[in-house]
């Protein structure tokens, strides 16, 4: 079999009602024909959107395929025994033109007894924001299931959920449960638990091409819904320079920020897991014992769990995400 080594993906672009422009004005994505670009999947091992791989020695063979493969030395042998060839994380960019629905994701054990598949944990990381941008984020108040019903059935929904202004770099986690929504002139990067579940609440009125209502699940998102207040939902981290800085972690993945203008090098002897990097600023170079391969602003790329140690190397300054499970 050949050597494994980094490997970047063909994107599987998405146009959505509300999707917008930015993934080819700011990533540098070209969506053409589709009329806009609402998603990009980056790596991806979801049934009928699994990602190929763009470039190399195994280049054209697919997420699942190499999974069967190589197994751990490509997922890590805990990760493999756990999931088998279903690829845990889901990494998309996201344009949102105008406000997606209102929506809220069931967890595991909801989603295992409803649709035989993962819950949706996920994260968010803007990229850019327009001014006066805003996104929705669980509840402003003490809630219970009777009054979540009262405000929707009084079509007052908007009036107790958290509404919060954004900026560059703003950094929410959501856990499934959380009602959320994401506000026009956002460009987001999402790290997610592979699942393609969502319940969609409130839809603001919109209608497609053809005149038609996007479908609803009010009643299936009753029994998702984390009805809790919390007192805060943005992640605060410190945005430093030339450090390793940890976003989020929880059972599904650990993320972190590096913002490096000098050479880093990462030691994961640790760690019996893949490594998903996300350029979300700048270029470098990702230097491996075998050779090294570039990346830019909108590169997604999966080390595999048998290289345990890289360095990056920065042609200026960058900023990437670095996610893995533990």
């Amino acid at each position: 079999m050949e050597l494994l080594y980094p490997l970047k993906f063909k994107t599987i672009f998405k146009d959505k009602i509300w999707g917008g422009n930015k993934i080819k004005s700011v990533l540098g994505k070209n969506f053409s024909p589709l009329p806009n670009c609402g998603e990009t999947w980056e790596i991806s091992g979801v049934s009928g959107n699994v990602s190929v791989v763009s470039e190399g020695p195994l280049q054209g063979k697919d997420l699942k395929t190499l999974i069967d493969s190589y197994q751990g030395e490509l997922v890590g042998e805990k990760i493999f025994k756990k999931f088998g060839d279903d690829f845990p994380l889901l990494i998309k960019f996201i344009d949102a033109n105008d406000d997606l629905s209102i929506q809220v994701h069931p967890d595991d054990e909801l989603g295992m007894k409803r649709h035989k598949s993962f819950g949706k944990t996920e994260m968010w990381y803007v990229i850019q924001a327009d001014p006066g941008s805003s996104l929705i984020s669980g509840f402003n108040q003490e809630i219970d299931r009777n009054k979540y019903l009262e405000y929707f059935n009084g079509g007052k929904l908007t009036d107790i959920l958290n509404r919060e202004a954004v900026a560059d770099e703003d950094v929410f986690f959501l856990p499934a449960g959380r009602v959320h929504t994401i506000g026009r002139g956002l460009l987001i990067a999402e790290i997610q638990q592979t699942s393609d579940i969502t319940y969609r609440i409130y839809d603001f009125d919109r209608v497609d091409d053809n005149g038609n209502k996007r479908e609803l699940h009010v009643e299936e998102a009753l029994d998702a819904i984390d009805y809790n207040f919390y007192k805060q939902y943005k992640t605060n981290y410190p945005k430093n320079l030339n450090e390793v800085v940890q976003l989020v972690t929880c059972p599904y993945f650990t993320t972190n920020k590096l913002n490096f203008n000098k050479a880093v090098t990462r030691d994961h002897f640790g760690l019996d897991c893949f490594k998903i990097l996300i350029c979300v600023e700048g270029e470098l170079k990702l230097s491996y014992d075998k050779g090294e391969i570039p990346m830019k602003k909108g590169d997604a790329v999966l080390v595999p769990a048998v290289i345990k140690k890289f360095t990056l190397i920065p042609l200026g300054e960058f900023k990437v995400l670095e996610s893995y499970v533990e």
